[in-house]
């Protein structure tokens, strides 16, 4: 039995209505492909996707700012304490092989630049779209096709 892959979901706190229904759907698909979603574990986008997740029968990863796994939201099943802030954004990078982005400010701006530097790919949805070196999607279908092409052809397996 091989290692599962970890896929980030990265975005915003406060969320527009369509980002969290995006959110929701692609943790679901995280779910539904056999993979492991890791996050923030905090509200918003963070929360939808790991509702999505969990619903679909998948594990979720919160990497938390804090020193309490009590502020983990309510769908996340290994909350992972750091007492770290927003430095526990390079944890985040680190832990996933690749990244999609939902909506968010400069802490996703952040997670999106420390996964470039690492070589991760990063898969955008309503996100950063100034930033030429990610790849750009318009459904969370769309998103989760275009990271396992991506994924695959890079020869980052989940084994």
């Amino acid at each position: 039995m091989g290692k599962k892959l970890i896929i980030g979901v990265i975005g915003a706190a406060n969320a527009s209505p369509s980002s969290l229904v995006n959110a929701y759907q692609v943790g679901q698909l995280i779910a539904e492909n056999g993979a492991v979603l890791v996050c923030g574990g905090l509200g918003g986008v963070m929360e939808a996707a790991s509702r999505g997740c969990a619903e679909a029968g998948g594990d979720v990863l919160g990497i938390l700012p804090g020193n309490s796994p009590g502020s983990a939201n309510p769908c996340v099943t290994l909350p992972i304490v750091t007492d770290m802030g927003h430095a526990r954004n390079v944890i985040i990078a680190q832990t996933a092989s690749a990244l999609i982005a939902i909506e968010g400010e400069y802490g996703t701006l952040s997670e999106i630049a420390i996964s470039l530097k690492l070589g991760k790919p990063v898969v955008q949805l309503g996100s950063w779209s100034q930033i030429s070196t990610t790849y750009q999607a318009s459904t969370p279908e769309q998103a989760i096709e275009i990271l396992y092409s991506v994924i695959h052809e890079g020869g980052i397996v989940d084994e």
